[in-house]
């Protein structure tokens, strides 16, 4: 072998020498871009998550996105347990006079769903969380009257009734505290007052269970919704867990705090070591679980 051969052969080694550890150092300096761009990804993926959440609440839950009806969830899948998050409350009113509770009406024979807070025509009514505006209509002299239905990120829907004028559309997003209408008398209402809801997934929660009117603030920062059946077969909500509380108001008997609160008279009495003969105290607190 001449010389100019081995020549040859040195330097293409060398060159291929030269190449593999080019190669070994642009993958080198190419593994932190990489994992730049996954994160950008990652962050880019996060970003368009919390944007959809935003922009549909309790995306996650509900099944659709009506802007027509209250209850429009009759093929939802219920769980059986969800934590709701109430951190972040604002009352939907400064008023704290409740006018009438959740429970069956035995005069109307029908149930009442909401609590109803004595308000005056041209109050402001505020939204109860962050959360979109669902539904704004007006039943007439019907119903609700003029209404808002709005869904909220921790999974609740609120619903305000009798409005004198809404000030939000459907599609909107609000923010905790944002003014939403204004108090009125319209629909099946016999004075100006607020009709108040909250719902999950369609089904109706008592508002005290969770929101105590009289002191502005929420009972607890977190309820339980637990699915139980009616005699009926249909889902309702319960609360669940040690320490639920009723605050009892005038006109309270164990019978109505005993159906209002889903557990029986002698339930109450055992829990809070009275009789059924026993006499009520405006401001007396019952433990119920």
């Amino acid at each position: 072998m001449n010389f100019n051969c081995i020549k040859t052969i040195l330097i293409a080694a060398t060159a291929m020498v030269s190449l593999n550890s080019f190669s070994q150092d642009l993958i080198a300096r190419q593994a932190p871009i990489d994992r730049k761009l996954k994160s950008v990804d990652s962050l880019a993926l996060q970003k368009q998550i919390r944007a959809e959440q935003s922009a549909y609440p309790g995306l996650s839950l509900y099944p659709t996105w009506n802007n027509e009806y209250v209850q429009a969830y009759g093929d939802a899948i219920v769980p059986e347990s969800y934590k709701v998050d109430l951190t972040g409350f604002c009352m939907p009113t400064t008023h704290t006079k409740i006018t009438d509770v959740f429970g069956y009406r035995p005069r109307r024979r029908r149930m009442h769903y909401g609590l109803d807070v004595k308000v005056f025509i041209g109050d402001t009514i505020r939204a109860a969380f962050d959360g979109k505006v669902r539904v704004v209509k007006n039943q007439g002299r019907r119903g609700y009257g003029k209404y808002i239905v709005i869904r909220h990120d921790n999974g609740l829907e609120t619903v305000y009734g009798h409005l004198s004028k809404q000030i939000v559309e459907i599609n909107q997003l609000v923010k905790a505290g944002e003014p939403i209408a204004l108090g009125g008398n319209t629909g099946r209402s016999t004075g100006s007052h607020l009709h108040f809801e909250t719902r999950f997934l369609g089904i109706p929660i008592d508002p005290a269970l969770m929101f105590d009117f009289e002191k502005q603030d929420v009972v607890a920062d977190h309820y339980t919704f637990t699915k139980t059946k009616t005699s009926k077969g249909t889902a309702r909500s319960m609360a669940s867990g040690e320490g639920l509380f009723y605050k009892v108001k005038s006109g309270d008997t164990l019978s109505k705090i005993a159906s209002r609160q889903g557990v029986s008279i002698d339930k109450l009495c055992q829990l809070n070591r009275i009789t059924r003969k026993t006499i009520l105290r405006p401001g007396q607190v019952l433990r119920c679980s």
